[in-house]
Parts: C-alpha cells; sequence; structure tokens
C-alpha cells in the first residue's frame, strides 16, 4: 500500500508543533502494565463462543451457530425471517469455501435477487445495498468482549454491504474469533508489518446501529441496520 503526501504531512504537524522532526531513535515505550492483555486471556475458541454469544443479548443480535454443513440451511432460515427478497453480499473468496454460490443459485431459483458485489459496478453496488433488505459479509476478525465483527473493506466486500440494507447477517468462522480489540489491531499492525495488503478501510461493527442522543432516548436504525444476526460456522 502506497502512503500518499507523508512527509510533507508529518512536516507540517512537526512545523505547528514548534519542534524539529524526530526521524531515528523513537523506540516504541515497554509498559510496566498491561491490562488490555490479560482480559478474557487463556479461554478456547468454545469459551470465547460463549462470551461473544452471552454479549450479543447485550447488544441486541440475534446468535446463531452451525456448522458449513448447516450454514446454507441457517442463512436460508435467517433470510426468510428478515422477509427478504433483495440480497447484497460479499463476493468474498469464502464464499466458495462455504459453499456460498450454491446458496445465493438457490434462493435466486426461488425468485429472491441476489446481487454480489462487483468492483466494476461502482456506484451501482451502493444502489443496490440502499434498497436491499439483506446484506451479507463474513467477519475477517470477531472480538468477543464486545461482539463486534471486523470488515475488511476492499473490492470484494464495500462498506455499504453491513451500512445500507435494513437488516444484516455476519457469518463468523469460529476461529476468526479473538478475546478483544487489542488481538484485532496487532493482527492488522503485524500483517501491515509483514508487507501484506491490509484494507484501507476496516469497519467495526457492533450489532445494530443505536444512537441515544437527544434525550437519552434509543433509537435504532438510524446509522445503519435495524436487525441483526451473528452466525458462527464451527470451521
Amino acid at each position: 500500500m502506497t502512503i500518499m503526501n507523508r512527509e510533507s504531512f508529518l512536516n507540517n504537524v512537526t512545523a505547528n508543533l514548534h519542534r524539529p522532526r524526530r526521524t531515528e531513535g523513537v523506540e516504541r515505550p515497554e509498559w510496566s502494565v498491561q491490562p488490555q492483555d490479560e482480559v478474557l486471556s487463556g479461554l478456547s475458541q468454545d469459551e470465547l463462543v460463549d462470551v461473544l454469544e452471552k454479549h450479543c443479548a447485550v447488544i441486541h443480535t440475534e446468535f446463531k451457530r452451525t456448522d458449513r454443513t448447516g450454514l446454507a440451511a441457517v442463512l436460508k432460515e435467517t433470510v426468510e425471517g428478515y422477509a427478504g427478497k433483495t440480497i447484497v453480499a460479499s463476493s468474498d473468496p469464502r464464499n466458495a469455501d462455504y459453499g456460498l454460490h450454491d446458496f445465493y443459485q438457490s434462493i435466486q431459483d426461488d425468485g429472491l435477487e441476489v446481487h454480489l458485489w462487483d468492483e466494476k459496478e461502482g456506484k451501482g453496488n451502493q444502489a443496490v445495498a440502499e434498497r436491499a433488505d439483506v446484506g451479507i459479509t463474513f467477519s475477517d476478525i470477531t472480538l468477543a468482549e464486545s461482539g463486534t465483527v471486523t470488515l475488511f473493506n476492499n473490492k470484494y466486500n464495500g462498506r455499504a454491504i453491513s451500512l445500507m440494507p435494513r437488516n444484516y447477517i455476519a457469518i463468523i468462522p469460529k476461529s476468526t474469533i479473538v478475546p478483544r480489540l487489542t488481538q484485532a489491531t496487532k493482527q492488522i499492525h503485524e500483517a501491515n508489518e509483514a508487507g501484506n495488503d491490509v484494507a484501507s478501510c476496516v469497519s467495526f461493527v457492533s450489532g445494530p446501529s443505536n444512537s441515544a442522543d437527544i434525550e437519552m432516548n434509543l433509537i435504532v436504525g438510524v446509522h445503519g441496520p435495524v436487525e441483526v444476526t451473528y452466525i458462527v460456522v464451527d470451521d
């Protein structure tokens, strides 16, 4: 990934701080206490699933669990529960591994409209997402503590999929579940340090849209989906 205008930006910051810019000799601090690494540490993947399930109740998110064989049936049940007629989904390479191409074809045969995100269509993808009943994506990293799915938004997975439809379904491979944000940011940082491609936009989604900015009255769906389902898949 190419970082544009970094030098001029940093020079401008240091100029406004009225001090010279340090370009070497800067070391990361070693903290004597790091509680962020201790929260939920030592839990197994199944125990983290339990933590995630309990927090889903807190964030008003439906929780389901299945395996790869049963995923299509659970997805169909969930889409039908939302009365979904138009579906927008990521064209994630994992679709093939989880049998989703056959699933999307089957619900199309049943009369539903299915649109897989296509970078060549540009704004056309957003137009479909805006009128879609259901958005479906995979979670790339899942935070058990806060019930958060981390989405790497890229050419396969536009941000609008989880933001614009009335309902959203996150497919969560069990192996993606980590204790909390600490581990997620570490994974992203290490991937970047290793020279791997990292999405320029990373979304952290914790259940349906909630806002209580006005007189502390909770309003759902102002900034995103009204209803959300997490489907954990034993992988």
